[in-house]
């Protein structure tokens, strides 16, 4: 693995904070002795030192009560990675040199991974950064679903289905949490689009919302032991959903949460309901502090000064305000106070190597006629490198954004993994730099850059094509979706041209949502590439080479058209963006079925599936079996597999279990991912899995009721590895 001089400054600089002593147990707070410390502190602070614990003091920081010793709490921009330091009252970068961080993957190639041990990896190393630099939170992971390729943060999220979301965030919250850094799970709930963020008022049925939309968030809190969850920007039935009582009433009521509920930034809009319905911690709205005025300043948040004259005046009840000083209390002596807490390291050679190993994981093989890839790493012929995002750094994104010690771009990952070979580089298309709110013109020639990418087409035995989004408004980029499911930048002319005088051709799609592939049939081999962060370069040359076998399985459905995605069906704006004229109204009116649910529902063929995902090796799925097929709800049913790498190279399989519920008396889809299981195979050989499936996962959400419920009667267990590709069909009845 190679480091830059940074890079090796960095694991100079952190000789002080060693592996071992990271990884040593410490002594931890009880949830009796942190109770019994509140109840100790909570008569001795001042009314109006309770009320500034509930409200920024700078960007990224709450204030603390130095006469009592409790420290302010710092907060960090994630999931990724820890971000570059921040102006204290305005989103400038401080200009710091010591705030550099190791770039992870981000988190749709990690559920890409279908890994949970590198999940657990991630979130420790995250969290171990985070200490180096004083974070006391970590803003992610995210978890909302996705419902459009047109959203524009799709790629820091986990995909379409709420049970890989659950179970691949679960690893990464507890691990993380176990360095005494706070998760801070986003966003809650139904932020599903860029466009409109802030107005968008989301109407969707209580089976939607329970079953796909909230399902991550409730096994963050019940399974992961989540510290904080960030409320979104945009209203649900009306109400804003960081002091949404309905929602507060399922996270705390139902779901027990004891942590706090964070704004994301500017998310606040109400005094009295930030008050009464669970909000604990306001950040950022709308303000630069007093670099400008006082007409925005902190202590004019909702939770401030406003809070305290509602206090004063009986407006709201003063148990609220205690209750928050609690939460917020109970977090920091989870953190900041915590004993024993760990010092944390930066840019370590472990974390490389955990970035690299996600990144290995992540990449997906979508196509391959076998002629070109795994491609010889002594090969001494022409290949020709084209494509932008050979090149552009994949780091920038909005609050995703991220200084790394390095970044170990495409081409210069295939320049080493190919000494031998003439390696040559186009840029073939142009992009305009990153710009938050705007689009900015491309600065480069389109016709001069297509007519060299062609010419060095012509001249290559191998073209590997770098292309699909960037981290840029209106692609992949915090505060707005995208405009098209096609390519930007002309790449979909650019590769038939590149076709039309080369047939070996690999694509790979650098992006963190679907697009549109008009070229696909003419194309032999395709790779979905993601934002891989650090060393992206050297994990995607790892799998181009052969090095690595790639294993990953989409998190979500590729449609052909824009139209064969569920939202996009109805044509209406109801559905999506919402209708301004309307207060933004939204209407989810596809309701449970979205992703595969949608394409498998309505008999509609997607371009790639869900789950779905090629090796160098070829694998069998056999001897499917259940333990009984007469199970109640109270039992877990176990499905055994037997997988067989009956190819020529050790690869890892993805083993997917689906259930589907026949005759059922409410709509459902055929099937729904119920479980997995990743395993490693040699050649020849053969490896049997074993995956545990609760009765009780296979409920419905009944809104009569209002309660969950497992319907009686015949199922169907499909076990294959991926959603359109089952090799058994198990017949399951589940009793009273």
């Amino acid at each position: 693995m190679r480091y830059s001089l940074l890079s090796l400054f960095a694991l100079a600089a952190v000789a002080c904070c060693p592996q071992g002593e990271v990884n040593q147990a410490a002594d931890q707070w009880t949830d009796a002795e942190i109770e019994a410390k509140i109840n100790e502190i909570l008569p001795q602070l001042t009314l109006e030192e309770k009320v500034a614990l509930c409200h920024a003091q700078s960007k990224f920081s709450t204030p603390g009560v130095p006469r009592l010793g409790i420290p302010e709490l710092w907060y960090s921009d994630g999931p990724h990675g820890v971000r570059a330091e921040i102006n204290w009252d305005d989103w400038g970068y401080a200009g710091w040199t010591n705030d550099s961080c190791t770039a992870f993957p981000a988190l749709t190639a990690l559920a890409a991974s279908f890994n949970l041990d590198l999940s657990a990896d991630y979130g420790k190393a995250v969290a171990e950064e985070a200490l180096y630099r004083k974070k006391d939170v970590m803003l992610g992971p995210g978890v909302e679903m996705y419902r459009t390729p047109l959203c524009g943060r799709n790629f820091e999220y986990m995909g379409e289905d709420p049970f890989l979301a659950s179970k691949m965030c679960v690893p990464y919250i507890k691990a993380m949490q176990e360095q005494n850094v706070a998760v801070c799970v986003k966003h809650f709930a139904l932020n599903n689009q860029e466009q409109w963020r802030t107005l968008v008022d989301v109407h969707v049925s209580d089976r939607a919302l329970r079953e796909l939309y909230l399902a991550p968030y409730e096994a963050a809190v019940k399974e992961g032991g989540a510290w904080s969850i960030m409320g979104s920007y945009n209203l649900y039935d009306g109400q804003h959903c960081c002091h949404n009582k309905k929602l507060n009433d399922i996270l705390r009521g139902e779901w027990g949460f004891d942590g706090c509920v964070v704004t994301d930034w500017g998310g606040a809009t109400n005094t009295i309901e930030a008050a009464n319905n669970g909000l604990d911690i306001e950040m950022g709205t709308y303000t630069n502090g007093f670099t400008e005025s006082a007409k925005f300043a902190y202590d004019d948040y909702y939770l401030a000064k406003p809070y305290i004259k509602a206090l004063k005046e009986g407006t709201v009840k003063m148990e609220t305000l205690d209750q928050k000083a609690r939460n917020i209390l109970r977090l920091m002596f989870r953190t900041n106070m915590a004993k024993n807490r760990k010092r944390g390291c930066m840019g370590t050679k472990e974390h490389f190597q955990t970035a690299l190993n996600v990144a290995r994981e992540g990449i997906t093989l979508l196509k391959n006629d076998g002629a070109i890839l795994p491609l010889d790493p002594n090969t001494t012929k022409t290949i020709a490198v084209i494509g932008e995002n050979a090149t552009r750094s994949t780091l920038g994104g909005g609050s995703s954004e991220l200084k790394g010690l390095h970044e170990i771009s495409p081409l210069d990952g295939i320049r080493a993994a190919f000494p031998k070979a003439n390696v040559i580089w186009s840029m073939g298309y142009g992009s305009g730099p990153e710009c938050y709110g705007r689009v900015a013109p491309s600065p480069y020639n389109a016709d001069s850059l297509f007519t060299e990418a062609v010419k060095a087409a012509k001249q290559a035995d191998i073209v590997l094509f770098f292309g699909g989004l960037v981290k840029a408004y209106q692609q992949d980029m915090e505060g707005g979706d995208r405009i098209q499911y096609g390519l930007p930048f002309g790449q979909d002319e650019l590769i038939n041209a590149i076709l039309d005088v080369n047939k070996n051709v690999v694509a790979v799609m650098i992006s963190g949502n679907a697009v549109a592939m008009p070229w696909i049939d003419r194309l032999p081999a395709l790779i979905q590439g993601w934002y891989l962060g650090s060393e992206a370069g050297n994990a995607l040359a790892d799998v181009i080479s052969g090095k690595v076998n790639p294993s990953g399985k989409l998190p979500f459905s590729f449609p052909v058209r824009l139209e064969d995605n569920a939202v996009h069906s109805f044509g209406e704006e109801v559905v999506y963006p919402g209708v301004e004229k309307d207060s933004y109204r939204e209407e989810y009116k596809e309701g449970i079925f979205i992703g595969y649910r949608w394409h498998e529902a309505k008999g509609i063929k997607p371009l790639f599936p869900f789950g779905f995902g090629l090796s160098y090796t070829q694998f069998e799925i056999a001897d499917a079996q259940l333990s009984q097929d007469n199970l109640s709800e109270g039992d877990v049913l176990a499905v055994t597999a037997t997988v067989k790498n009956v190819g020529s190279r050790e690869g890892k399989e993805v083993v997917q279990v689906y259930v589907g519920k026949k005759d059922s008396r409410v709509e459902r889809a055929p099937k729904e991912l119920k479980g997995f299981a990743k395993v490693s195979v040699p050649a020849g050989s053969q490896q049997q899995v074993k995956i545990n499936i609760p009765i009780k996962s296979l409920a419905f959400f009944n809104e009569d009721a209002n309660a969950w419920e497992v319907e009686k009667g015949e199922y169907t267990v499909f076990v294959g590895n991926a959603s359109d590709n089952i090799t058994a069909q198990l017949p399951l009845n589940v009793k009273d």
